[in-house]
C-alpha cells in the first residue's frame, strides 16, 4: 500500500508544472465527473467546482492497493462501506469507501 496527498487548488494548469519539477515526473490527467485531476508523483492535484471538492476534502487519503477489486471484497468483510463502486480511470480503477468508524478513503490500483 501506497498513500496519496490530495490537493485542491484554484487553477491546476499553473499548479502541474510546479509538482512535476517537485516530483520529477510527468503528470497523469484524467476528469472524474467535473474535476480535473492530474496525478504526479504521491501528489493528487484537483481542481473544479467548490460543491464537487468540497466531497473530496472529506477523504482522508487515496490509498494504492495491487487490486481495487480484491480491496472491496476484503474492505466490505471489515464492515466497511463502498460508497462509490470500482471504475475506470487513465491511472487505474479506482472507489471510494466508508471505514467502520466512519473516515472515508479513495483506493486505487498501484501502478510500479
Amino acid at each position: 500500500m501506497g498513500a496519496s496527498l490530495r490537493i485542491c487548488v484554484a487553477d491546476i494548469e499553473t499548479a502541474i508544472p510546479f509538482y512535476e519539477r517537485l516530483a520529477g515526473g510527468t503528470a497523469q490527467r484524467f476528469a472524474r465527473g467535473g474535476v480535473q485531476v492530474a496525478a504526479i508523483g504521491s501528489f493528487l492535484l484537483m481542481s473544479g467546482p467548490e460543491a464537487e471538492l468540497e466531497i473530496l476534502r472529506k477523504v482522508t487519503a487515496t490509498i494504492a492497493v495491487k487490486d481495487v477489486g480484491e480491496a472491496r471484497e476484503l474492505l466490505t468483510g471489515l464492515g466497511a462501506r463502498i460508497l462509490v463502486e470500482p471504475v475506470p480511470t487513465p491511472a487505474g480503477s479506482n472507489m471510494l469507501a466508508m471505514h467502520p468508524d466512519g473516515s472515508l478513503f479513495e483506493y486505487v490500483d498501484q501502478h510500479g
